[in-house]
């Protein structure tokens, strides 16, 4: 189908931008053995869950926020703040409340000058389409935000990848991480 190679070439095109030092810097900080939470509203609180589980199944103390057993963040740890816009309510407001208990904030955004991107310490800058269609954004043909919220995946995924190699973490450990239930 020409949908898949039109949706490939949109990813890869946004892919292409993401400057490896900030993913390398992330998978730093996450080889520091802090504890990490993750937010993000609608689609991109999905891909902020779905990172958080990968960084579980790889041995990380990760929590998202809004969860039921999510304690509170404190000094040393980490934020991830998931927002295309960069802009979202109850992304900004947890990314303020974190840089008041001193801890570390990485905006996940399509949106470099974003409210979120200026609270934030860290910026891990994917430039994709988001719901809005703002001028800085890529173009996609896709509807609302699924350009920016797709490649958020991959990012994620790759970023899972590297740690997990310079962690060796194999398969067999992650699986025996993941839900039996």
């Amino acid at each position: 189908m020409k949908e898949f190679d039109h949706i490939l070439s949109e990813i890869q095109s946004v892919l292409q931008k993401v400057q490896p030092e900030a993913a390398l810097k992330l998978i730093s900080m996450l080889q520091s053995g802090r504890t990490v939470f993750l937010v993000g509203e609608g689609r991109s609180g999905f891909m902020a869950k779905s990172f958080a589980m990968r960084l579980h199944h790889l041995g990380v103390s990760v929590f998202v926020v809004g969860e039921t057993i999510t304690p509170s963040i404190k000094e040393g740890d980490v934020l991830i703040a998931v927002s295309g816009s960069g802009t979202s309510a109850a992304v900004l407001s947890a990314a303020k409340k974190s840089i008041e208990a001193k801890a570390e904030v990485w905006a996940v955004t399509a949106n470099a000058e974003s409210p979120l991107a200026q609270t934030a310490n860290e910026i891990l800058h994917v430039e994709a389409a988001t719901r809005y269609r703002k001028e800085h954004e890529s173009k996609s043909v896709q509807p609302l935000g699924s350009l920016f919220d797709q490649c958020c995946h991959i990012v994620f995924d790759a970023i899972c990848l590297r740690y997990a190699s310079e962690l060796q973490v194999a398969h067999s450990e992650a699986f025996n991480r993941h839900t039996n239930l």
